[in-house]
């Protein structure tokens, strides 16, 4: 992937995401209408499909802010933090995102928000205890990556399509036990089909999640390595986030992409299938990819 690949890239993977829900929801409930007979499934699925869109556009930061436990702090809570923000957004030219604090003894951050006017950096109080100023400022300019290529507005819009995608299937599963419209092959094809695409449309819908968060990884890391000058300080902090054993106690697979640091501690190195679909690429190699560079 092109390091320096352009935040309008990101804005335009963020329109195909919603276009590609807004078919595969509507395909699903065009499905089900016709294996059940009911046409109003269709206009159920199509208005469910729109607002969920437009929800996840304007308030997936609240829905991730508030399934993390993250509370806005000002600048007399914490100067030091603030500056050091204050610092790298000059430097960015990125206007200052507002400050979340997670009261987790467990070292993470991630960042959110719908664009660069309307950002979040959200850091752990295990963060800010456990990491020296230069792993934290490599952190931030890290986070202030995500905020300029326009990824957290996409990681974040995930959460929320992902979870309303499995939650209907889940739904529509149950609902196909009732059985359906049976009065040919065809219905009886069709409603395999449907039961198929139920089934399968959550799975793909993780897959892209998984994707797009580990790729965006690699260069939020070199980005903000470039940000700060150096390179070690960004390295040095993610082995001190990846060896510290601190369980987070409000965390969920939902987010999980959005964190610098899987907060799932341990699980990553069980075997080949939990690294195939972890969220995160392993330490190992954003360290080295950091430690590779020169600037």
């Amino acid at each position: 992937m092109n390091l320096y690949q352009s935040a309008e890239s990101n804005i335009r993977k963020t329109w195909l995401l919603l276009f590609v829900f807004l078919i595969l929801f509507i395909g699903i409930g065009w499905i089900l209408m016709y294996v059940f007979d009911e046409p109003i499934i269709l206009l159920i699925a199509v208005i469910f499909s729109v607002v969920s869109s437009i929800s996840s556009y304007w308030f997936s930061d609240k829905i991730v802010l508030s399934m993390a436990g993250a509370k806005e702090i000002a600048k007399r809570d914490n100067p030091e933090l603030y500056r050091i923000v204050e610092n790298l957004c000059i430097t960015t030219g990125l206007p200052l995102p507002k400050i979340y604090i997670l009261n987790e003894e467990q070292p993470n951050a991630f960042a959110t928000g719908r664009d660069k006017d309307h950002a979040v950096i959200a850091v752990t109080t295990g963060l800010l205890a456990k990491l020296e100023k230069v792993e934290l400022e490599g952190v931030i300019a890290h986070e202030l990556s995500h905020i300029n290529n326009r990824d957290m507005l996409l990681q974040t819009m995930i959460v929320v399509l992902v979870g309303v995608i499995a939650i209907v299937s889940n739904i529509f599963i149950r609902i196909s036990f009732r059985g359906g419209r049976r009065d040919s092959k065809g219905g009886a094809l069709l409603m395999v089909v449907g039961l198929v695409a139920i089934i399968l449309a959550p799975i793909a819908a993780n897959l892209i999640k998984l994707a797009i968060s580990r790729k965006r990884e690699f260069l939020a890391d070199a980005k903000g390595a470039l940000i700060t000058r150096y390179p070690e300080g960004l390295a040095s902090a993610l082995e001190k986030i990846a060896s510290d054993p601190s369980p987070m106690r409000k965390k969920s697979t939902s987010t999980a992409h959005l964190f610098i640091s899987n907060p799932f501690k341990g699980k990553e190195k069980k075997s080949f299938f939990v690294r195939m679909y972890s969220t995160h690429p392993p330490t190992e190699e954003r360290v080295a990819a950091l430690r590779g560079m020169k600037i």
